[in-house]
This record gives C-alpha cells, sequence and structure tokens, in this order.
C-alpha cells in the first residue's frame, strides 16, 4: 500500500478519480464548485479551510462570486498527486455536497 505522500501513478490516479466525479486530473486534482450565493462559496471556503487545517494539507483555492476553483497537489512530493491530495478531494467533496454546492471540474481553466 502507498503511503500518504507518495506519488500515485496516472493508474491510481484514474482509479481515485473513479470514486471521485467531482474532480479531474489536470497537474493535480482539480473541481469548480458553483454554490446557489457568494454567502454559500463563503460557507465552502470555510469548510476547505476547516478541512485543510485538519489534514494539514491545503489546496490552490480562487474564489469568484458562486463558484470556488480548487486544485490539490503534494507540493512537498515534487508537485505531484498523492494519497493526500485524494483524501482532501473526497472530504471537500462531502463538504460541498453538504451545502449544495454543484461541482463543474469542466470550468476549471486549462492549464
Amino acid at each position: 500500500m502507498a503511503s500518504q505522500d507518495e506519488r500515485l501513478t496516472e493508474e491510481a490516479i484514474n482509479a481515485a478519480l473513479g470514486l471521485l466525479p467531482d474532480w479531474k486530473n489536470q497537474n493535480g486534482l482539480v473541481t469548480v464548485y458553483k454554490t446557489s450565493t457568494a454567502a454559500n462559496a463563503l460557507a465552502l471556503i470555510a469548510a476547505v479551510g476547516q478541512i485543510s487545517e485538519e489534514q494539514d494539507h491545503h489546496p490552490d483555492l480562487e474564489w469568484r462570486f458562486n463558484r470556488v476553483f480548487l486544485r490539490y497537489v503534494s507540493h512537498d512530493a515534487g508537485g505531484q498527486v498523492t494519497q493526500r491530495d485524494v483524501a482532501a478531494a473526497t472530504a471537500v467533496s462531502e463538504a460541498a455536497a453538504g451545502i449544495g454546492a454543484i461541482a463543474q471540474p469542466e470550468r476549471y481553466p486549462a492549464s
């Protein structure tokens, strides 16, 4: 079994994404969540902040009115995707569902 900090293979990332329909692999695990209001977007950001502190793993995050853009990579693993990223994305997906946010990973800007 891979450690939390070990880079995942492309196959392992694709397997994880099979369980994470809110996310896609684009130089990291990325997604965009659309909420019904800016206040709900801020609630999602607060939830992401709480998850980040609990897991000691922080995403790149951008807020645009009712959309939250997220990207997880493990900088300490050379900017690669690790199990820590998968765990964080899983927790964020659960928080987003609780807020009623709609995942729009296709809206994440191309790199």
